[in-house]
């Protein structure tokens, strides 16, 4: 009796009990969702997709459907009877589309090298450095991001206007070459970098810029890789922008020169939507490429060994 008194008790201890297997009644409940809510969490997921891409999919469809299909059927037919490239090859008759496209690759390559390099070395100072003022700083950057870029707009425009810049590319560019948002997030991917080891660099004798290059860089790349393809999509998708401030149609983006279709072609919704998807097509075809990096980099935050 006592013995059996004293397994009881041995068992039942608070380390065992942690160390042993959780295996109570239920537990499996817990571990495996039931039928229905396996069927409920998909069916959830398929109304989701269905909202957010639908949209996508009936504007590729329309692009290749012919002047004799009916576009506003219902039920929808997402798979046209005819394909056509008829609305693509109108949309390169009406504009100059890889000029166009040619800019917007310009103001978007020069975008993420900027929003990359500036926002590295700013998200490196307010991440890990101590110096007066630091949270005076974080507020102004906090603060930006509660204003929409309407409010901006008008001192953006003079400001370039004064440094003779409007109706230029670099007029595009220069309000986007660095992103409050951007600065905070890669401060939030050098906070993950244990001060012991910046701390150990500065006695090895490590400057800044070699702290940066050593220890910084590779522990952020992956956060590195959402900047930039935030930034890029930012600038290539932009069209307030630079439809203020650029008045020559041959300095035109891609996004600004597409208008032309809306006033043109605003009876044909076909070429409208062709134009659309040759807008969309560099956007998807990089985020297809970079999507494992982007979706590591939203995930990691240590340093790698």
């Amino acid at each position: 009796m006592t013995t059996t008194r004293t397994m009881v008790t041995q068992e039942s201890t608070p380390k065992e009990r942690r160390d042993r297997p959780y295996r109570t009644r239920g537990s499996a409940d817990i571990m495996k969702p039931s039928l229905g809510g396996l069927i409920g969490k998909y069916a959830l997921l398929i109304g989701v997709l269905a909202i957010m891409v639908f949209p996508f999919l009936w504007q590729m469809s329309t692009s290749f459907k012919g002047a004799a299909e009916n576009i506003y059927d219902f039920p929808p037919s997402l798979i046209p009877s005819a394909p056509t490239l008829d609305n693509y090859a109108e949309v390169f008759r009406t504009i100059p589309v890889l000029d166009y496209a040619w800019h917007s690759l310009l103001v978007g390559v020069g975008t993420v090298l900027t929003n990359v390099v500036f926002a590295t070395i700013g998200g490196y100072a307010l991440g890990t450095m101590k110096f007066r003022g630091k949270w005076i700083v974080l507020a102004i950057f906090f603060s930006t991001l509660l204003l929409p870029g309407e409010v901006t707009l008008t001192s953006q425009y003079l400001t370039v206007k004064s440094l003779g810049l409007a109706n230029t590319l670099w007029g595009v560019f220069l309000p986007g070459a660095i992103a409050a948002i951007n600065v905070l997030l890669m401060m939030a991917a050098c906070r993950m970098i244990p001060p012991d080891t910046l701390d150990a660099a500065t006695i090895d004798g490590a400057n800044t810029m070699q702290r940066l290059r050593h220890i910084v860089w590779p522990n952020v790349r992956g956060m590195v890789s959402v900047v930039a393809l935030f930034a890029f999509i930012g600038a290539w998708d932009d069209f307030l922008w630079p439809l203020v401030v650029l008045s020559d149609p041959a300095n035109y983006t891609l996004t600004v020169g597409m208008q032309y279709l809306s006033s043109n072609f605003a009876a044909n919704p076909r070429v409208i939507a062709a134009g659309t998807m040759i807008a969309l097509v560099p956007i998807i075809l990089l985020f297809a490429v970079l999507q494992r990096q982007f979706f590591k980099g939203v995930e990691e935050g240590s340093v790698k060994g």
